[in-house]
């Protein structure tokens, strides 16, 4: 089965095309700029990468880029775009109406315009690439695969917010936690690359990129997560705060004069690691500085290894214990650095940390556990295409 992976933000499309089951990647790329200046498709296949550069004015014209591309006697896989079988959307945000991965239809459709309010940012471009679907390929299957669905399994003592009650049953003002795709596939590729009884495991999941956030995965089911009703939430991130006393905002927003908008992009646009060192949000530039004596850097660095330390110690805690750890995500993956200075001092836990293991390791699947260590460390790279793809199969199927 040809699935279509289909990631829409507000003016780009990641886009991914795969041979399911065999699990083959047989075409990526991405549109950008769309309805900007600029914008082109930058597409990859047969170990090649080309760039299309055409003036897309919106979701439906940059998708049917891609298919003419695809179907293309130069640069295409598919002899006609009818060998497609499903489609697969990632969508952040489905609320409290959906536990799982879902068959689209003009219910699911009416479901998530009505969850808008919860990601205006997000979920308006996912139902621009299902309604582009559906003008282009009316006949084949659509399958909507939630980024809030995996932590639908959360207790409500774990989801629930302490303010009155009646905001919660007015605008649904709770955790939903997002990473859901991300979560679920790292915690079950561990378990299945162990051989560990998923429905049996105590794990922590920690996705570390601009955007982080941290999962107990308790027998098979998130019980808790560290973002909320909104990506702001729990860790410290590259732009975001994290978690922040509410009071601080209103006491903020009242000495900088800041209207709600001003306010929305202090703590989302200026602040995490960028607004404590001043230097950036990307961590390898904030290591380097660190390294040449910048105190703020290193101050941003510190606060975050501790906030991610602090919760691994929470989860800890709410699960009476943890049998596995997993780094994924852009840092999770790739910041040696980061993960040492994350499972320092954790011996009271049962882990015993391998440095040499970790050394080094870039985007690769391993343990960096000492051999004796009761607690297994994983990094496993994050593939949530692939992930959509093998539930949009399932559905499907």
């Amino acid at each position: 089965m040809k699935i279509f992976v289909l990631n829409s933000g507000s003016s780009s499309i990641k886009y991914q095309l795969i041979q399911m089951p065999e699990k083959e990647v047989i075409a990526k790329g991405l549109v950008e700029k769309i309805g900007l200046e600029g914008s082109a498709v930058i597409h990859k296949a047969n170990e090649m990468e080309i760039k299309f550069e055409k003036k897309i004015k919106d979701h439906t014209e940059g998708i049917k880029t891609v298919f003419e591309i695809l179907t293309n006697d130069e640069t295409g896989s598919l002899k006609h775009v009818d060998e497609i079988e499903a489609v697969g959307h990632r969508v952040v945000h489905g609320g409290e109406d959906f536990s799982g991965s879902i068959l689209v239809d003009d219910k699911v459709i009416k479901a998530l315009i009505k969850n808008i309010d919860l990601a205006p940012l997000h979920n308006p471009p996912n139902l621009e690439g299902i309604y582009a679907i559906n003008k282009l390929l009316p006949e084949v299957p659509q399958v909507g695969v939630f980024d809030t669905a995996f932590h639908q399994t959360m207790p409500r003592h774990s989801y629930m917010y302490a303010i009155p009650y009646r905001l919660y049953e007015n605008y649904k003002i709770r955790r939903y936690g997002f990473h859901g795709t991300s979560h679920k596939y790292v915690s079950h590729r561990a378990c299945e690359v162990l051989g560990l009884d998923y429905d049996k495991t105590k794990i922590i999941t920690c996705h570390l990129g601009n955007g982080s956030s941290i999962a107990a995965i308790k027998h098979g089911k998130s019980v808790d997560t560290s973002m909320g009703l909104t990506p702001n939430e729990g860790l410290i991130m590259g732009t975001r705060t994290g978690d922040i006393d509410a009071g601080a905002v209103l006491f903020i927003q009242d000495k900088e004069k800041l209207d709600l908008n001003g306010m929305n992009k202090l703590i989302n646009k200026e602040s995490g690691v960028f607004g404590i060192s001043g230097v950036s949000p990307d961590m390898r530039e904030l290591e380097n500085a660190a390294e040449k004596g910048n105190e703020r850097a290193q101050l941003a660095l510190d606060m975050f290894h501790y906030r991610i330390r602090k919760y691994i110690g929470a989860y800890a805690a709410v699960m009476g214990g943890v049998d596995l750890i997993v780094f994924t995500g852009g840092i999770g993956e790739n910041a040696d650095l980061s993960r040492e200075a994350i499972c320092r001092d954790f011996e009271f836990l049962g882990l015993e940390f391998d440095k040499s293991k970790n050394k080094g390791l870039r985007s690769k699947e391993a343990l960096i556990n000492a051999d004796n260590s009761k607690v297994k460390v994983m990094v496993i790279p994050t593939d949530e295409e692939m992930a959509i793809a093998m539930e949009t199969e399932r559905i499907v199927g």
